[in-house]
């Protein structure tokens, strides 16, 4: 079974930056989509971003152009770079191995001044 581990949350300021990090256990990661997701309070989980094995990827509206996925396969492990952070972007963000429909545990961001 797949264990992911998110790690890189914390509490940032409006215009800051976060990175995350999901790393993932399993020896066929490179073979998978990988996502990140958020879930904010009273509000259903969205999809932030997803990259498949091949390196494409896919963003949700409201991250188009400020948020970045990118995944190193030697090391097991999905990132997430957030830029221009928005205190609507507070959620627990969750990684997500798609392929397999494995979840994190997920990670708190807040964004406040």
């Amino acid at each position: 079974q797949v264990q992911l581990v998110e790690s890189g949350g914390g509490l940032v300021q409006p215009g800051g930056s976060l990175r995350l990090s999901c790393a993932a256990s399993g020896s066929m990661f490179r073979l998978n989509a990988m996502g990140w997701y958020r879930q904010a309070p009273g509000k259903e989980r969205e999809v932030v971003a997803v990259i498949t094995s091949g390196g494409s990827t896919h963003y949700g509206d409201s991250v188009k152009g400020r948020f970045t996925i990118w995944r190193d396969n030697a090391k097991n492990t999905v990132y997430l770079q957030m830029n221009s952070l928005k205190p609507e972007d507070t959620a627990v963000y969750y990684c997500k191995d798609e392929t397999k429909d494995y979840w994190g545990q997920g990670t708190q961001v807040t964004v406040s001044s």
